[in-house]
């Protein structure tokens, strides 16, 4: 399956309309994941393995790889991966979107007295 990129169909969308391109790749799955565990620095494979629950490593290497290729992630000549400028501003778009749902989580404990 080719990644979504704005401008070509994408599921959802056949004008690949690029709020649905995007949503297309985050509900990918780990690539919101791997994402976060990269939102403090950059860091090794072994080390983003560890932090997303130790998936596999062809698996984690494929979505690297795609998220390399879309530019939200970069890898230094060191063999650490981070975020690129662009994969910072999408973790800074989702942060109302955390605090919504950390809000509706408060919510969801209150109704199970």
């Amino acid at each position: 399956m080719s990644l979504p990129t704005p401008g070509h169909p994408v599921r959802g969308s056949q004008t690949g309309r690029p709020i649905m391109a995007a949503l297309d790749l985050l509900g990918r799955r780990w690539i919101l994941r791997i994402l976060w565990e990269l939102q403090d620095g950059q860091i090794g494979f072994r080390t983003v393995q560890a932090r997303c629950d130790d998936m596999s490593p062809s698996v984690l290497s494929q979505r690297l790889s795609d998220l390399l290729e879309v530019k939200l992630v970069q890898r230094t000549a060191e063999g650490l991966y981070g975020l690129t400028g662009t994969g910072q501003d999408l973790l800074q778009a989702l942060a109302p979107l955390q605090a919504w749902a950390q809000q509706w989580t408060e919510q969801m404990s209150n109704l199970e007295v």
